[in-house]
């Protein structure tokens, strides 16, 4: 019945072959011819199947480059805006220390000058006590004055006194003039010096009013400053928090290693006389403290790999964990060939040429024992010794060594341990 069926769908049929001389045949039998129907429509469909495959691979890589370009886009606009948030925060700050050295250099002069006040304010009132125990033992001269005055003149009045009397009667009435005179000018010395008395001790109300609202202003500032800080230094606890580092031991490598501008502030000193520090002088020194720490952050994070080494468009193909059987110890950026690449933080190349699977290869050393590592490149454009800062090309994109396309493979090691490149990436995306 097969054979039959067959024989109905694919009669058997001759392919006649001529030439010169002779004439040949070909019998095709409908198995031969069914085999052969067959055989085209399976090369037909394989034929539809890989082109559909071609142009949906195709259509999807489309699609992956649009939205890698979205993100790359949105990751770049989100990172100026931090980035003039973070200069803006920075600015605020400075201007802030400023007002803040200016209200503490108007203090210092009030102080100084109300210390003025109240020395001259004492010398007035060691003037006027004098003046009161002069004025006093005037007052008695003359009152002894007028009494013995009053004696010689009933004296004289009774004929008993002699020449030699009136002498000392008029001795005694100039005297009594000079003392009335002196008696004045003492009354006028001292209403003189009590109406300065009066202006230095409006003049100390007046200093003291004035140091009361510096005091507020500086109350403002302080709190401003404060506030500032706090939001200026969450973010950057919580990037290192996240890359797995211990901020502390980070601030004390850089405390160590620097030299230079832009390090380390210093406390205030401020003349106390034997005593402690004022509260204002405490509050001023922890806002310099947050400050320097605010300072190191910032060195530090230039000295570790918070950035991403390709700056142009890309897209992920590969990230760090096991793939295949093996370990992957990095992360794998996919782009154009001869992209550049960046190298993520501030160090010192220690290899820089081919190395197997690699292909070609540089290696930079880091601060806090930190290596990064920038494999499969066309071109290497720096040297072994150089020292580069974030964000300088040390390479083009390209496909040499074990890769399967052009792409750079990234990776972080920490004492020589490869960690998560995105753990840093991811850390920083928020700060800078």
């Amino acid at each position: 019945m097969v054979n039959a069926a067959l024989a109905r769908a694919f009669p058997e049929r001759r392919l006649f072959l001529r030439s010169d001389t002779e004439t040949r045949f070909v019998r095709l039998a409908p198995a031969t011819q069914l085999m052969a129907v067959s055989g085209s429509a399976l090369v037909v469909g394989w034929t539809i199947v890989a082109t559909s495959i071609l142009l949906m691979d195709s259509i999807g890589s489309g699609n992956v480059r649009e939205l890698a370009k979205r993100e790359q886009a949105l990751y770049e606009e989100r990172l100026n805006a931090l980035s003039a948030e973070r200069d803006a925060s920075a600015e605020d700050a400075r201007q802030a220390i400023e007002r803040f050295n200016v209200a503490l250099a108007q203090v210092s002069r009030m102080q100084e000058e109300l210390l003025a006040s109240e020395t001259r304010r004492r010398e007035l009132e060691t003037g006027i006590e004098v003046t009161q125990a002069t004025l006093r033992r005037a007052m008695q001269e003359r009152d002894a004055a007028r009494d013995q005055t009053r004696t010689l003149a009933l004296q004289v009045e009774g004929g008993t006194a002699a020449e030699a009397d009136e002498h000392r009667v008029a001795d005694m009435e100039a005297t009594l003039d000079m003392l009335a005179d002196a008696l004045g000018d003492t009354a006028d010395q001292r209403d003189s010096l009590a109406a300065e008395a009066e202006e230095a001790e409006a003049f100390a109300e007046e200093m003291i009013l004035e140091a009361r609202l510096q005091q507020d202003r500086n109350e403002l500032i302080f709190s401003k400053l404060e506030d500032a800080l706090t939001i200026s230094v969450k973010p950057l606890d919580k990037m290192f928090e996240s890359a797995g580092l211990d901020a502390d031991d980070l601030l004390d490598t850089v405390r160590r290693g620097y030299s230079g501008q832009g390090g380390p502030l210093t406390a205030l000193r401020m003349s106390t006389k034997g005593q402690g520090p004022d509260d204002d002088t405490l509050r001023a020194n922890s806002i310099l403290e947050r400050l320097d720490r605010m300072n190191l952050y910032r060195i530090a994070a230039e000295k570790a790999p918070f950035d991403i080494p390709v700056k142009q468009s890309f897209r992920y193909t590969s990230g760090f964990g096991p793939r295949w059987g093996r370990m992957h110890e990095g992360t794998d950026f996919a782009g154009a060939h001869g992209t550049p690449i960046h190298t993520t933080a501030d160090g010192v190349v220690t290899y820089a040429g081919r190395m197997s699977g690699y292909g070609n290869l540089v290696k930079i050393k880091h601060e806090f024992g930190i290596e990064t590592r920038y494999a499969h490149m066309s071109r290497i454009r720096v040297k072994v010794g150089q020292k580069v800062s974030r964000g300088d090309q040390i390479g083009d994109m390209g496909n040499t060594g074990r890769s399967t396309g052009t792409h750079l493979h990234y990776e972080v090691r920490v004492g020589g341990k490869p960690v998560n490149p995105m753990t840093y990436i991811k850390a920083a995306k928020d700060v800078f």
